[in-house]
């Protein structure tokens, strides 16, 4: 049986065994009525009614259609117990017709929503309405009593199989677009994984394979041949790698290996840093404590988010020399790099420009962190890093 076809039916089972448990209660409730009825018949129809009960909790269950009968036969069995032993001259009295309109409009008619799907239950459906009305007729006919039980058994009846057949037409239509909606979660998830991917490849490009390629461009200007070589080097094993499938997860700053870097101190990976960038003709003095741990993926953007600044400090800044100071609090870890060189004006900065707004803001972002940018012409330039720890 389909999903929805199995949602359905659950929920029409459940509203059944919720309608015909509040009938029965009910009807148990008028046969304690002081003075209502008389005592062998109360023992008997509460007999009745107990099993009934039984009947209607397994059906909120199964939904057999077993369980329907025993509930259609049961109830209309207390009608005819009711009305039957009532006295003629005497007629129905208030509770009696109450206990029997209870009894057909709800406590018996609870099988109607169970049975408004398909057309062998849809044949017992009236079949059991059928034979209900008949019962209650000729009990308030036979005893003299008013339409009032009469009334409720057709209103109780109707109410309830059109119930049953709105939900029944309402839950897979729910159940439908539920499902239109998780489709289109996972391709916008999709399409956001595809993007995420795309901007990581770019920043990757940025990083390694595009910065030798300036470096080349410029015939290596303030580069030592010797770092040159290592650069290119781990450019070609990387793309390498990549040809491979490979997918490569970055160690530090300028660095992408295929093995993901471990927990380490922010210090340990520092003098890396520093190193490259001497290697490249840019001496860094470094301020602070350096001795933070930070999660893996965290280090990592912070290491290369650093590394890119610092690139832009060798590429644009026209000095040799640049501070970074390291700081932390209890929920915070920054890191500020100052250069007093040339510096830019900020508003001239075209949107084309995605170098630092992805490699740098972006990628701090991603790791809930966030990047400040301040500079100025002849004035030099700072750049504020931080991440969470």
């Amino acid at each position: 049986m389909p999903r929805i076809a199995r949602e359905r039916d659950r929920v029409l089972r459940r509203s059944a065994r919720a309608t015909g448990l509040t009938g029965s209660v009910m009807s148990l409730a008028y046969l304690a009525v002081p003075g209502g009825l008389d005592a062998p018949v109360i023992l008997l129809s509460a007999t009745l009614i107990l099993l009934m009960i039984g009947c209607q909790y397994v059906l909120g269950q199964s939904g057999a259609l077993r369980w329907v009968l025993c509930i259609v036969l049961l109830g209309n069995a207390v009608i005819l117990v009711i009305g039957l032993t009532t006295r003629v001259d005497v007629g129905l009295t208030a509770v009696e017709e109450a206990l029997i309109g209870t009894l057909a409009a709800a406590a018996i008619s609870c099988v109607a929503p169970v049975l408004v799907v398909g057309p062998q239950r849809q044949l017992v459906l009236f079949g059991s309405f059928g034979v209900t009305v008949a019962g209650v007729a000729l009990v308030t006919i036979t005893a003299g009593g008013s339409v009032l039980p009469l009334a409720l058994t057709v209103c109780g009846w109707t109410a309830l199989s059109l119930g049953g057949w709105w939900i029944a037409q309402s839950v897979p239509r729910v159940l439908q677009r539920v499902a239109a909606i998780g489709r289109a979660h996972q391709a916008e998830r999709h399409a956001s994984e595809l993007e995420a991917q795309r901007r990581q490849g770019a920043r990757l490009l940025h990083d390694t394979v595009l910065a030798t390629l300036t470096l080349l461009a410029h015939s290596g200007v303030g580069v030592s041949p010797a770092a040159l070589r290592q650069q290119s080097g781990d450019d070609a094993r990387l793309l390498r790698q990549l040809r491979l499938g490979a997918l490569p997860t970055p160690s530090r700053s300028g660095v992408y290996t295929l093995e993901p870097a471990n927990t380490s101190m922010l210090g340990s990976t520092l003098e890396s840093v520093k190193q490259r960038f001497g290697r490249m003709g840019l001496e860094v003095d470094w301020h602070g404590s350096g001795q933070v741990l930070l999660p893996s993926d965290v280090l990592d953007s912070f290491l290369l988010a650093l590394g890119e600044c610092l690139e832009n400090v060798r590429r644009h800044s026209g000095v040799t020399r640049a501070d970074v100071t390291i700081s932390d609090d209890d929920t915070t870890v920054r890191a500020m790099v100052t250069d007093a060189g040339r510096g830019f004006d900020l508003s001239a900065v075209g949107t084309e420009r995605l170098g630092f707004a992805e490699s740098v803001v972006a990628r701090l972002r991603d790791v809930g962190g966030n990047a400040r940018l301040f500079s100025s012409p002849g004035s030099g330039t700072t750049v504020v890093l931080e991440v969470p720890k």
